[in-house]
């Protein structure tokens, strides 16, 4: 069974930067699709940014694209989220997920329903 922890949140200023982190034990991330979710106060929980070991393709939601950055280190079993220019409506619980026999595409938005496992998520506020 796959176990994710992430870690890296907290608070922010506008324009400041974090990076998340997110290590699966239990099981290697190899031939998994990680990604990233999060989800606000009353809101539905929406896919940020997904990466596929199988072919290297990379999905990032239109709201985060040219600040957000995702990586992969395999030998660390460890994905990552670097954000940078951060805005107060980033402000969110961060979760990571794995997805088995998924590919993450550009312009192809990405569900929860397709991931089988989940970290217990990490909060970040953004404020002045």
């Amino acid at each position: 069974q796959v176990q994710l922890v992430e870690s890296g949140g907290g608070l922010v200023e506008p324009g400041g930067s974090l990076r998340l982190s997110c290590t699966a034990s239990g099981s290697t991330m190899d031939g998994y699709a990680s990604a990233w979710f999060r989800q606000a106060p009353g809101k539905k929980r929406e896919g940020v940014s997904c990466f596929s070991y199988s072919d290297g393709g990379i999905y990032y939601a239109d709201s985060v694209k040219g600040r957000f950055t995702i990586s992969r280190d395999n030998a660390k079993n460890t994905v990552y989220l670097q954000m940078n220019s951060l805005k107060p409506e980033d402000t969110a619980v961060y979760y990571c997920a794995l997805a088995n026999l998924l590919r993450c595409e550009n312009n192809s938005p990405i569900s929860p329903t397709h991931f089988g496992f989940w970290g217990q998520g990490t909060q970040v506020n953004v404020s002045s």
